[in-house]
């Protein structure tokens, strides 16, 4: 479905900011095919309007560290609304949870983590269980390695018409 307000140029501007991060005035105005000055004004717009919610590095892990990437998948036990909050109130507050979808179907979440070793990882498990938050089950997944990792394709995905 295609936003309010939102036209080809934002539609680039935004997908310049995705691909890039922060840019300068005027390779943005560049890539957008608009002068600076009302490029940056768009983009002004933009933030302030929720559409861009930060500015991320995509750093290299594995030149830095060793480290241990584990997909799990999970369920609870029950599924009224303050059980989910509960978990999902533990899940933000550890740091080694990158990232964690809620999913409709066999399980209800699924969580990537990032752990300095195997070790790390089953002590985190261990304090999620201990934490009597109602896990039902999981499964583990161990990464081998990234097959790919990407961001979606926002002009893409703004051109298909709605139904």
């Amino acid at each position: 479905m295609k936003r309010p307000g939102l036209d080809a140029t934002d539609i680039r501007i935004l997908s310049a900011v995705q691909q890039h991060g922060q840019l300068s005035k005027t390779k943005l105005a560049e890539i957008a095919n608009i002068s600076a000055t009302p490029c940056w004004a768009r983009l002004d717009r933009l933030k302030a309007a929720g559409f861009i919610r930060g500015y991320h590095a995509d750093i290299a892990l594995d030149r830095i560290c060793d480290f241990t990437q584990v997909i799990v998948t999970l369920s609870l036990t029950h599924h009224r609304k303050a059980d989910f909050d509960r978990f999902e109130a533990w899940v933000n507050a550890q740091s080694e949870i990158t990232e964690c979808v809620a999913t409709g179907g066999g399980m209800d979440y699924v969580m990537k983590t990032v752990c300095p070793t195997l070790a790390d990882f089953q002590m985190l498990m261990q304090a999620m269980l201990d934490a009597e938050l109602g896990v039902d089950r999981y499964m583990t997944y161990i990464t081998t390695r990234v097959v790919k990792a990407g961001r979606p394709n926002i002009a893409r995905l703004a051109s298909r018409p709605s139904l």
